[in-house]
């Protein structure tokens, strides 16, 4: 039996096909079907972020029970950034945080960036936006933590798990990823928003 040499190989794991009639789809079909199951990964990841942060505006408006607690919420007088703000004890802004705390315009500011970035996500619009504001508001939640800290100013250990990468480090880099693969047109308004006129003048609102 005559053992044939075979000269073309192509190295690397292939998954086999999955099509009825047995045959090979053809790379045009391939990289079509792995446009759409990215741009639906992506869509999924958009909705889920946005629910992250559409929860916890809901949380902190009507404190929900869950990290704001029942009658504690703003809509019944509550500070949405007096706990955080004011127990910050670690960072070189330390004393800034603790002189925001409770402020009226910080407390709007963070409610409103939270329902506006929300509100991008879920719809799809505005995610070049989302992601510039997002990523600002993560980096100060970032900087109130301080995961650098191995101590907490009053000496105690801080607890941080990394110096450096935490969830608010991984919700900037999605946001900005949603924004780069224009995510919002899967799922979303995106495209219909794009199309607009002042949007077309104005790329920035992508």
């Amino acid at each position: 039996m005559a053992v044939h040499e075979h000269t073309h190989r192509h190295p690397g794991f292939r998954f086999p096909s999955l099509r009825r009639d047995g045959t090979t789809p053809a790379a045009g079909e391939t990289t079509a079907t792995a446009t759409a199951t990215r741009a639906y990964v992506f869509a999924g990841l958009r909705l889920l972020t946005g629910f992250v942060f559409l929860w916890a505006f809901l949380d902190k408006t009507f404190g929900l029970g869950y990290a704001t607690g029942s009658g504690k919420g703003w809509i019944d007088g509550g500070s949405p950034t007096k706990g955080f703000l004011g127990g910050v004890a670690a960072g070189p802004m330390e004393s800034t945080f603790h002189a925001w705390a409770g402020a009226a315009w910080a407390d709007w500011l963070f409610m409103l960036g939270l329902l506006g970035i929300a509100l991008a996500l879920v719809s799809g619009i505005a995610l070049r936006l989302a992601a510039v504001t997002g990523t600002a508001m993560m980096a100060l939640m970032w900087i109130a933590e301080w995961p650098p800290a191995k101590h907490l100013s009053d000496g105690s250990a801080s607890m941080s798990t990394n110096p450096f990468a935490d969830y608010h480090l991984i919700y900037a880099i999605v946001l900005i990823a949603l924004a780069i693969a224009g995510a919002g047109a899967t799922w979303g308004l995106g495209k219909a928003w794009a199309r607009l006129p002042f949007v077309s003048r104005n790329r920035w609102l992508l």
